[in-house]
Order: C-alpha cells, then structure tokens, then sequence
C-alpha cells in the first residue's frame, strides 16, 4: 500500500502537533511543581568550563508561593535566599551580581509566551540523579535568544537537568542535579543562612523615571517586567535597572549617572551572560548604559544602542 507525498506531510504535521502539544504539558507540570513540592538536593553548575556545586532547599507554600536557600559547598562558603524567584538577601559578593541565579523550580515559566518565541519538541528520555526524566528541547524561534534542553523528572515535573545552547549547539551553561529529595519537609532552620547575608537595597523606580528613557528596539517577545533602583558600593548615585524576559529568557538594562569619571563602550562575555555597555551623552549629563543577561552578544548590543535619554536624543560619547 502506497500512501501519497500529502498524507506523509499531513502525518508529520500532526505528530509535530501532537509532540509540541505533550511538551507543552510537561512545561506546565515543571511550572506547577515548583509551587507545590517542597524538595532539597545537591547540584552542579557549570559555565565557561568552570565548575561549581550546590546545595538547594526549597520549600513550596501553595497556591503560588515557595521560598529557597541555595549554598556553594565549593570554596568560600556564598548562598543566596529567594522568594518568590526574587532575591532576599545574599552573601556579600553575590548581593550586586546574582542575576545569573537559575530558577530551578520552574515557577516563573510564562509557558503561553514561551510558545510564541520558541519551538517546543520532546527529544525522549534520559536518567538524571538515578531518576527516570523526559527530554524537551525549546529551540529559538529567532537568533535573539538561546536554545534549551531541559530534563524533567517523569514522577514529579521538577526540572533535573537544564543545558543552554548556542546557535551552533555549543554548550553555554550546564545546571544538573546530582541527588534529589522530592517531598522533602524543609524546616525554617534550613532557610536560615549561614553566612553574613545582606539583602539588596532596592525601591520601585517612579514612572517619571521610567519614562525618562526610551528602548528603540526590543527582540521579539520580551516586554518590561519592572524597574528598579538600587545603591551600589561603588557609587553613591542610585542605578536604575529596566528589567525584561521572553517568558524565560532574562536580561536588564542599568542606567548610571558617570558624574566625572571617564569611560568607554564595554562587551564583555562569560558562558551565556553578556555585558554591554556604553555611554551616552544627556541633558542631565553623562550616564552609562549597561545591558547584562543570557542574550546573544550581538542582541545585546543592539538593544544597547537604542537606548536613548527622552531629554535629548542620547547622542553616543566618542
């Protein structure tokens, strides 16, 4: 029996469907799980061929809430206390850098506009921490973000293994657990830290000062989260972050008054995070744009350079 060249595309059509629709699944599972299984492990990280690992404790409060305490057993000891995703307090050389901190709980998926961005395909299955897991890979719609593989437990939806990857499949950052304890009961004495940790100063940014600037072009699918301001140790001027996401994707954009000093652009990367910035010239004189997040280079500069100053066309410092 002979099947036409239609009925081979109209099969490969629905499987696709099908299989994108049964990755879909698993996404949402991963998002839930996160808010409804509290869990402790040990993990390792891995970027630029570094390598570190971790122990996390994670303690989910339904509906919608969790609270966690990630800690570096390499080294000095550093850890990092989140709620809700965000950042409560950490040790001293984590409190200005900790945006590379990877949500492993899944919970701050925004699957609908996941989808939007990026093609979902389910690769099959592979063993990670002696469990049972189901491969997903989400393969970038465009060039403006990275590609993900990302292993999730069969019994549970928590997320076991996560590699991100370039364009050319080269790997970026590897997250993979080593030991995992679903259904763990974590006490409050595992949320406390051991360490001096030091909660970032932080306050909403007005909407004046929000629309003070303008972003002239943004990859597609990334819309505003929020803006913040914050001290830094280095500087006694607040530095006003703008920050934006693809539904997984990060990055933020820092805007800080130069006052006297005297700088040049800046690109710099490290595994999967990129640094780029320049200064540009205002009315309320020089400030610095800094674009940091797990973008491409080259889309980080592109945002960078359409950043411009609403007072005056934001003109670049040669």
């Amino acid at each position: 029996m002979r099947f036409s060249p239609l009925v081979f595309l109209l099969g490969g059509v629905l499987s696709g469907s099908l299989q994108a629709s049964e990755a879909s699944d698993w996404l949402q599972r991963m998002g839930a799980a996160g808010t409804q299984l509290s869990f402790g492990g040990t993990y390792i990280y891995e970027r630029s061929g570094n390598f570190s690992t971790h122990r996390i404790w994670h303690r989910a409060q339904p509906p919608n809430s969790s609270s966690e305490r990630l800690l570096q057993l390499d080294g000095q000891a550093q850890e990092i206390l989140l709620s809700d995703g965000q950042v409560s307090c950490a040790s001293r050389n984590l409190v200005e850098n900790h945006a590379g901190v990877a949500h492993l709980d899944g919970s701050q998926l925004d699957i609908s506009r996941v989808e939007q961005v990026y093609e979902l395909k389910l690769l099959g299955n592979s063993r990670v921490a002696g469990r049972s897991s189901v491969v997903l890979l989400l393969l970038p719609r465009d060039a403006d973000r990275y590609a993900r593989e990302l292993h999730l437990d069969r019994k549970t939806g928590l997320l076991l293994k996560s590699l991100l990857l370039n364009s050319q499949g080269q790997l970026l950052e590897r997250l993979q657990f080593t030991s995992l304890s679903p259904n763990l009961n974590i006490a409050d004495k595992d949320l406390q830290p051991v360490t001096e940790c030091i909660a970032p100063v932080v306050a909403a940014s007005s909407t004046a000062q929000q629309a003070a600037w303008q972003v002239g072009w943004m990859p597609v699918g990334f819309v505003l989260l929020g803006s913040l301001e914050r001290q830094t140790a280095a500087s006694t001027a607040a530095v006003q972050s703008l920050m934006f996401d693809d539904g997984l994707a990060r990055f933020s954009i820092f805007l800080e008054a130069l006052d006297d000093a005297v700088v040049g652009n800046a690109h710099v990367q490290l595994g999967p995070t990129v640094v780029v910035s320049r200064p540009i010239n205002t009315a309320r004189g020089m400030f610095m744009v800094t674009v940091v997040g797990e973008i491409p280079l080259a889309t980080a500069e592109r945002v960078v350079m359409s950043v411009t100053s609403k007072d005056i066309q934001g003109a670049p410092h040669d």
